[in-house]
């Protein structure tokens, strides 16, 4: 198989980025798109050119770092699929195919199709954990979990934070991660204590690095490898809504002032 290339080239976060054309030649159908990749590279650094940065590591769906926009689609064409395992018989011999990184004002470029997604870390680091007293524990298995609620968490918990939902909606939304690191630990018992807390800091932590606001566009369950469900950000605003209700801050703001008695 054969393809022309558009592969966006940027050498740094402070320079000027453009696409670069790469014909490919005696590509095998069963080789996975970030194979045509290494094979490319191969040829750039032979002929003493730099090679193309991109992130990846598990190469088997599990890591999520295979971030790059394949013909407009994050991940490429097939639903439910990252990068790595899609494979170039998925492509449709002698075409063009254009090759670019996450593109929102949260994730900035870094060098070619690596962005920095570090926006997505102060989310979880603001909340997405349990805090336990380690030494009381009790033993996992001494808790009882419904199985209705174990499977809506494990749903959620599939969530592997590539960030391909930021780059599908054209808001730069995070909602559907967000929503689906706090619906996997609300959902458990576990989780329960801390839950408005969690909420509430996940998502002034979503704010603040800079992602958009949800409206309704659906593009983020369409473009996610893991296909998360849309369910998880209708729970992510009532988790929100009923903590700012209950919280100390909200009740304050809420209260009449005394000149108002």
């Amino acid at each position: 198989m054969e393809f022309t290339l558009h592969i966006w080239r940027q050498h740094g976060a402070a320079e000027h980025g453009a696409f670069v054309t790469y014909p490919v030649r005696g590509i095998s159908p069963d080789l996975s798109f970030l194979e045509m990749l290494d094979i490319l590279n191969e040829e750039l650094v032979g002929r003493g050119e730099a090679p193309i940065a991109f992130d990846h590591d598990c190469r088997e769906g599990i890591c999520g770092s295979c971030a790059m926009v394949i013909n407009g689609d994050p991940h490429g064409p097939l639903p439910g699929t990252t990068t790595c395992q899609l494979y170039m018989r998925h492509f449709q011999n002698a075409t063009d195919i254009t090759v670019e990184p996450w593109r929102a004002r949260a994730f900035p470029v870094l060098r070619d199709l690596i962005v920095d997604r570090s926006a997505l870390d102060s989310v979880i680091q603001a909340g997405g954990y349990v805090s336990v007293n380690t030494g009381a524990a009790p033993d996992a298995h001494a808790i009882t979990v419904a199985k209705q609620a174990a499977d809506a968490a494990f749903e959620a918990a599939a969530c592997i934070g590539c960030g391909a939902c930021v780059a599908a909606c054209p808001n730069g939304a995070a909602m559907l991660f967000t929503a689906a690191k706090v619906a996997q630990l609300a959902i458990m018992p576990q989780g329960r204590p801390e839950r408005s807390r969690r909420v509430i800091g996940m998502v002034e932590a979503m704010d603040d690095a800079g992602f958009g606001n949800c409206t309704n566009h659906y593009a983020c369950t369409e473009a996610c490898p893991k296909q998360i469900p849309l369910r998880f950000i209708a729970q992510l605003n009532r988790e929100f809504l009923s903590a700012a209700l209950s919280s100390r801050e909200f009740v304050e703001l809420a209260r009449p002032h005394a000149h108002e008695e």
